[in-house]
């Protein structure tokens, strides 16, 4: 019996859904192929029709709300609508919110995943680089000084937002991890001009 249109989809989208969130948990070598499929409850030995290694696989789980609109920015409460005119700083309060910094599985991979696009080929630094860009050019578009060096500003913003919820993941002292957070949020959106937003993040 033929499986329905769409299925071969479907089960893509749930292998690299299981994919990002090991990936972001655990890093790309320690997690098997076996658990990526178990964790997409599917066996193992369908995952060569669909990907050519895990590192292609790794690839395609690069991906963030910037650059795939079916990515599931599922962080509780947070809404980022990258249609709106000012969406600059809701970009940088969601990405350096409570709720990205404790939902770890469903981080977006700049920040769970840059250590291991460090050390990996091309392809997946090219994917990495892609959502990177597609975060400037959200950011570059809202900005409020229409003059100056604006491509400039967006990296500063997006950097301070990856770097700050990067140092933030490490810390032990939950305070010092949130305080962090809130000064990040706060520069961010001062070097955007969007400081009738500024806050200390979403607690």
């Amino acid at each position: 019996m033929p499986y329905p249109a769409g299925h071969r989809a479907e089960v893509k989208r749930k292998i690299i859904d299981s994919a990002r969130k090991l990936f972001n948990r655990y890093g790309f070598e320690n997690v098997s192929l076996q658990q990526i499929m178990a964790g997409a409850g599917l066996t193992p030995g369908g995952f060569y029709s669909y990907f050519k290694s895990k590192s292609d696989l790794y690839a395609e789980v690069l991906g963030c709300f910037f650059t795939d609109p079916n990515w599931k920015s599922c962080w509780e409460g947070v809404h980022v609508d990258l249609s709106s005119t000012g969406v600059g700083p809701q970009v940088v309060r969601a990405y350096l919110s409570r709720q990205h910094y404790e939902d770890v599985e469903n981080s977006c991979p700049m920040v769970a995943l840059p250590t291991d696009v460090a050390r990996s080929g091309v392809t997946a630094k090219r994917a990495f680089e892609t959502i990177f860009k597609a975060m400037v050019s959200v950011l570059e578009r809202s900005l409020t000084d229409k003059k100056g060096p604006r491509r400039t500003k967006a990296q500063a913003i997006a950097a301070l937002c990856i770097g700050g919820m990067v140092v933030a993941r490490t810390m032990v002292d939950r305070e010092l991890a949130d305080d962090l957070r809130g000064g990040c949020t706060a520069m961010a959106l001062k070097l955007g001009g969007w400081e009738k937003h500024n806050g200390r993040g979403i607690r």
